[in-house]
């Protein structure tokens, strides 16, 4: 049973639909001790740093995401829900994280290496670029979607993937148990399925 952490940041029923079309059950938690019942973890995430981190604070949910990655339960964060699990942000000023990565999250540049001007957010498809070996992501050269305006900076032996968008951005990390992906894989077709998919199969879990 996939759990799936409701505080109020997230495309949840999203997730949930894109589980379930695998023939995975999974359910949305709206509170910490729902997750008592889940074998894996979902935290998901739209929005900026500070509402969620003090959401999660307020509503209980950060001693229960670290017992759950403790545990050993496999763990995923999507999106903002990523950025969560760095130490630090510096999104409308500086914020502490949940720290299970080390690292910070910063603002892109908007100007790549070339001088040239970038969109920001950093929004649409583009391909991942493998840096590790992987239980979860696919092949290397996947396209997958993305919107962010915020990346994380982090040690490269958590970095399981990278993006290009005038400079190299962390596209996913992985460590142990516990599985992060910037990009929005329930919004990028078929490779994107495929990763929860992995995911969810993780520890002996199987389709209904």
């Amino acid at each position: 049973m996939i759990g799936i952490i409701d505080y109020g940041m997230g495309n949840l029923k999203s997730v949930a639909n894109a589980f379930a079309s695998l023939g995975f059950d999974a359910f949305i938690a709206s509170s910490p001790k729902e997750l008592d019942r889940a074998g894996h973890v979902v935290l998901p995430g739209v929005g900026a740093f500070q509402g969620a981190i003090e959401t999660l604070e307020r509503q209980g949910w950060v001693p229960r995401i670290m017992s759950v990655i403790d545990r050993g339960l496999p763990f995923l964060g999507i999106c903002l829900g990523m950025q969560l699990l760095f130490e630090t942000s510096e999104e409308n000023g500086a914020f502490k994280g949940l720290g299970i990565f080390p690292g910070h999250v910063v603002r892109i540049p908007d100007r790549g290496a070339d001088g040239g001007r970038l969109k920001i957010p950093h929004m649409g498809w583009n391909r991942l670029l493998l840096r590790k070996r992987s239980r979860i992501l696919g092949d290397d050269g996947v396209y997958v979607y993305f919107v962010h305006s915020y990346s994380a900076l982090t040690d490269s032996e958590h970095i399981s993937a990278s993006a290009a968008y005038g400079a190299e951005l962390t596209a996913a990390v992985e460590r142990d148990n516990v599985y992060a992906v910037q990009f929005h894989p329930e919004k990028s077709g078929a490779d994107g399925l495929e990763i929860l998919r992995k995911f969810a199969s993780l520890n002996g879990g199987a389709a209904r």
